[in-house]
């Protein structure tokens, strides 16, 4: 003979009803919010109704003073136009890698006294967060190069194609758009703007595109809407975010 549930049926299936709303509830609103910063990333016009590519602050000012540009790629860009390494900006004898591995390193020993050849170092990369142990050598100088925050064929498509070749190594070898990185993180970033790539150290994000308005103003060079809409979206979490100065 079977026993009988304590429990009145009743309660029992009033119980498991509210049960599964309670469930249907919940996979509601997080299919609602996914649904919603799905949106966001796709589509530009979602992104501009919710505020994220709005921004207040002086590095947001500078941006908005740039001129924006969608022109098809004006072709021709070649790295060696640039001359990078290739001129003595600050006239100190000293090639322009090491005067940034000198600048960004810490613990900084030279290959002899007076020289300007840094042999050794500790970099605190801003792009990964990565805390590198700098040795040079054939097969352990590229574990830090030096990137332009600004890649030089975005510069070129920016406006740089029509520069003369003197701006074109000034700006080259410009240190306030160079800065000593992970060799890896650099190769990954190429030529890539900030529609593309952002640092992996979300920290140093907001400083990252600031650099980038900053050099961007400094030779007047234009953004594309997709690269202002990205730049806008990492100054909306910092609104106090200045340009840098130097």
């Amino acid at each position: 003979m079977s026993r009988r549930s304590h429990f009145p049926r009743r309660l029992i299936d009033t119980t498991t009803g509210w049960f599964r709303v309670l469930v249907m509830v919940v996979a509601a609103a997080i299919i609602g919010i996914c649904a919603a910063v799905l949106l966001t990333k796709l589509s530009p016009g979602v992104a501009e109704i919710t505020g994220e590519h709005t921004a207040t602050g002086q590095a947001a000012d500078v941006l908005a003073t740039l001129e924006v540009s969608d022109e098809a790629n004006p072709g021709g860009y070649d790295r060696d136009l640039f001359g990078f390494r290739k001129v003595d900006a600050n006239n100190d004898g000293c090639d322009v890698r090491e005067d940034i591995l000198a600048r960004d390193l810490t613990d900084v020993t030279y290959k002899y006294r007076g020289s300007c050849t840094v042999a050794s170092g500790v970099l605190h990369d801003p792009y990964t967060g990565k805390t590198i142990t700098f040795t040079r050598g054939v097969k352990t100088s590229s574990a830090v190069q030096i990137d332009h925050v600004v890649a030089l064929e975005n510069a070129w498509r920016s406006g740089a194609h029509a520069w003369d070749t003197s701006k074109r190594y000034t700006f080259a070898n410009d240190p306030y758009n160079l800065l000593a990185v992970d060799g890896p993180t650099n190769q990954s970033k190429g030529s890539a703007s900030a529609a593309y790539w952002l640092p992996t150290n979300s920290a140093y994000r907001c400083d990252y595109v600031a650099r980038q308005i900053g050099v961007k103003a400094k030779y007047s060079l234009s953004v594309t809407s997709n690269e202002k809409r990205a730049i806008l979206a990492v100054l909306h979490t910092c609104p106090a975010q200045e340009v840098p100065q130097s």
